[in-house]
């Protein structure tokens, strides 16, 4: 899975890699070296023309809430239990599959979180390392998403903002090369050449987009051991990705 992320870039840089066409510079969010699920994070996504012809697809950079929150759903608490999607069975799941068709996303990240269990010979007892898994060269990781309109229905009017939360979940595959000796799972993401195929909201055959979920990162991954600090999610700074003797 995919629970603890870090997210620092600008803005103005992911606007810049993305091709990103619409920004609210009033809309920011902090660096983060510690993002959590329920967090607002930042994502990429294309929305369709108006029906009635006008306008035409507009790219994305905009602040969603981690935990994905389907529209059926009677609460927000359930994102909290959608932070992560199956890429084996993303296309099927009933939170997912319409998301899967019409509503995907890319969360821009600098790398990720997993813990190793590690049991100690003398005594048996176990304890969770954490390591942080990124790119080798530093480059900007692009984890495959999707995202969700939710309606308040304690908010009575539909064009009152505060009657809309939108949501997003982080996709997942097998782990390979170093999070793979850490973790069996990890977060999916897409080489820049998929970008705009996944983004397209017209692109709704699902056994190709399903193409675009390949290995993530080329196998190119680095995972290096970190601080127990990372545990608590009210600690957040450059330290936490620091490398730490385990």
């Amino acid at each position: 899975m995919c629970g603890r992320y870090a997210s620092t870039r600008r803005p103005e840089d992911l606007v810049q890699h993305f091709g990103v066409t619409e920004w609210r510079p009033e809309e920011t969010l902090a660096p983060s070296w510690n993002v959590a699920p329920t967090d607002d994070v930042w994502a990429v996504l294309e929305r369709a023309p108006r029906e009635d012809g006008g306008g035409r697809i507009r790219r994305e950079l905009r602040p969603l809430r981690w935990g994905l929150v389907p529209s059926w759903a009677k609460d927000v608490k359930t994102g909290a239990r959608m932070i992560n999607a199956r890429v084996e069975t993303v296309h099927e799941k009933p939170a997912f599959r319409r998301a899967f068709r019409r509503h995907r996303c890319l969360l821009p990240a600098d790398g990720f979180y997993e813990w190793e269990r590690i049991e100690a010979p003398d005594t048996g007892r176990v304890r969770k390392q954490p390591y942080y898994i990124h790119p080798e060269d530093g480059g900007l990781m692009a984890f495959a998403g999707l995202y969700a309109y939710w309606r308040d229905p304690a908010v009575a009017r539909d064009d009152d903002p505060a009657a809309w939360l939108v949501t997003c979940t982080i996709i997942t595959t097998e782990a390979t090369d170093a999070a793979g000796r850490v973790h069996p799972r990890m977060p999916l993401a897409l080489s820049p050449d998929h970008y705009d195929a996944w983004l397209d909201p017209r692109h709704e055959d699902v056994a190709g987009l399903r193409e675009l979920l390949g290995p993530p990162a080329g196998g190119h991954l680095d995972a290096r051991p970190v601080s127990t600090a990372v545990n608590n999610v009210r600690n957040n700074g450059p330290e936490l990705v620091a490398e730490q003797t385990p």
